[in-house]
């Protein structure tokens, strides 16, 4: 079968998944949530690669879960099974070593929006909307919101949940949800701007900050100073480190080894 998951390579360091079926408005479903999560764990591995761009093709983002399969599946095993898939492609992207940058425009519902809000910085054009509209057709947003609700404070994000309703690209940076907007004729270069600013650094570097950043998250205050304390001396350990300071104190231009 052919994949609606498709990789593109922007350079040497900087690769893009696209989920392209706008027929379905870039649905998760089944297939297409499975060939996402094979693609970014591919991504993953590859050592070239240093920061991941994830896109949509055709109108938008995502919309989220494909309704018309939902409905079929009636069975509680096959739900919980396509519930539990999704919650893997987002925990591969927070787990992950690399980066994930969400590139979107139109519109990111649903699980798309958890898509979004599961990336590590997220970009959209200056007409994107967001949003949890399950509620609107019985089916309350569980998922997505444990994505959204830890990048957004409590307020905005029960508004979204309870009315449904979308909320705007300005607003969506107001409230933490994305990083910025732009209009669609800079959109991708600023991402690959950020992109390539990032891949610039160590990616040893880079893949111990992100693992450290997530799990402090969940732990009390003193826990979170002992465990990062441990991480940066294993960070300050790594034959980068060494190099950084050396390079800034010798004002020059490090060369990574990601060693």
């Amino acid at each position: 079968m052919t994949s609606n998951i498709k990789i593109k390579k922007n350079n040497n360091e900087v690769s893009s998944i696209i989920i392209d079926e706008p027929k379905t408005y870039n649905s998760l479903s089944f297939k297409n949530l499975s060939d996402l999560l094979k693609a970014l764990k591919k991504l993953d591995t590859d050592k070239k690669v240093k920061v991941i761009i994830l896109e949509g093709a055709g109108k938008g983002f995502s919309a989220g879960h494909n309704l018309k399969e939902v409905k079929g599946l009636k069975k509680r095993d096959k739900y919980l099974k396509l519930f539990n898939l999704c919650s893997k492609v987002m925990l591969q992207i927070v787990e992950g070593r690399k980066p994930v940058i969400a590139k979107v425009h139109g519109a990111a519902f649903a699980a798309g929006c958890q898509l979004v809000a599961s990336c590590d910085l997220a970009y959209s054009t200056k007409d994107a909307l967001f949003a949890t509209p399950g509620v609107n057709i019985g089916l309350f947003c569980s998922t997505p919101m444990v994505a959204v609700s830890r990048k957004i404070n409590r307020k905005p994000m029960m508004k979204m949940l309870l009315t449904g309703e979308p909320i705007n690209a300005n607003y969506a940076k107001e409230i933490g949800l994305i990083n910025d907007n732009f209009s669609k004729a800079k959109l991708n270069k600023e991402v690959l701007k950020v992109a390539n600013k990032i891949a610039s650094k160590s990616n040893l570097t880079i893949k111990i900050g992100k693992q450290a950043f997530y799990k402090q998250l969940e732990m009390p205050l003193s826990k979170a100073y002992a465990y990062t304390s441990k991480m940066m001396t294993l960070n300050m350990m790594a034959m980068d480190a060494k190099e950084g300071i050396s390079a800034f104190l010798e004002k020059r231009k490090p060369k990574w080894k990601n060693k």
